[in-house]
């Protein structure tokens, strides 16, 4: 049985890494001011967290788990992590002492704020181990100039500004981090190729075989782990290299399909939506029409 330990709150966290709370909501770790690593959390297997928390890896000789896979990070690389998730701990070389930096911030730091509207649609958070986050030396001054000005405000007395600035600058760290991402899906631009190379020939031998009717139609989540990616990377990618998400990549190819079913006289289009994968044939034949304009059984009086 595994030992977690959960991280509620900031304060959780900074009181485990024995650095003082400035603000209740947001926190900054220095891993060069932590005396002594591990004798509080190489106790565990495992930490949960309930907030958000940002952590720029420059060390080598820890490795973590994600998902279950390890991560593939080393030196100069973010992980992100959003409240509800745990990461495992473990495989620590014997001289290992951190480097790097830790951001965390609590989700009601974002209440009535912009950030707090928009805060899901930063994928990343929900990328897995295997997705991290490569900075480049330049790009690595960008995050720890906007973790300064985070610190400094930390510093100051809260009055009615810090609030905004605070979120204001997690906010600008978010958006480059987005602005980073894209550029790495860019520099690995033959690997992703393959990936979606593979993804359209799975795609292929989904309709091909007999997994529509045993599983339904197909879903991003199926392709996703076929390729050994989280969800939101994979459907990142798709998006960045075919300028359609993969719901829609998914629903072009099936149409695709369809139409070239709806031309066998043998097969009434209940069947052909039970082939596709629909449990109900009416929202096979709704599809249908809003993507081709036409219902299947007048898309075959048509031609």
């Amino acid at each position: 049985m595994q030992d977690v330990l959960t991280i509620n709150t900031i304060g959780d966290y900074l009181a485990l890494r024995k650095q003082e709370v400035l603000h209740p909501l947001v926190g900054i770790v220095d891993f060069k001011h932590i005396v002594e690593e591990g004798n509080t959390i190489k106790g565990y297997d495992s930490l949960h967290f309930n907030c958000y928390a940002i952590f720029i890896k420059d060390t080598k000789g820890c490795k973590i788990k994600y998902g279950g896979k390890d991560y593939d990070y080393d030196e100069g690389t973010l992980v992100f992590i959003a409240p509800n998730q745990t990461i495992g701990l473990g495989n620590y070389s014997p001289n290992y002492k951190p480097k790097g930096y830790a951001l965390l911030f609590h989700p009601d730091l974002l209440l009535g704020t912009e950030l707090g509207r928009k805060i899901h649609s930063y994928s990343f958070f929900a990328y897995s181990s295997n997705e991290a986050l490569h900075l480049s030396t330049k790009e690595r001054r960008v995050i720890l100039s906007l973790l300064e000005k985070i610190q400094f405000e930390l510093e100051q007395t809260i009055d009615k500004h810090s609030k905004k600035l605070i979120v204001s600058n997690i906010e600008l760290f978010l958006d480059y981090c987005t602005r980073f991402y894209d550029r790495q899906f860019l520099t690995r631009e033959i690997e992703n190729i393959g990936s979606l190379e593979k993804f359209e020939k799975l795609l292929n031998d989904y309709f091909a075989s007999d997994q529509p009717q045993k599983y339904g139609t197909p879903s991003v989540g199926y392709f996703a782990e076929c390729l050994h990616l989280s969800s939101n990377y994979f459907g990142d990618l798709v998006k960045k290299e075919t300028g359609k998400s993969a719901q829609e990549y998914i629903q072009n190819k099936l149409i695709e399909v369809a139409k070239e079913r709806v031309f066998d006289p043998n097969k009434s289009v209940s069947e052909i939506a039970y082939g596709l994968g629909f449990k109900y044939p009416q929202h096979f034949t709704r599809l249908f029409k809003q993507r081709v304009g036409h219902s299947p059984s007048e898309f075959r009086n048509l031609n």
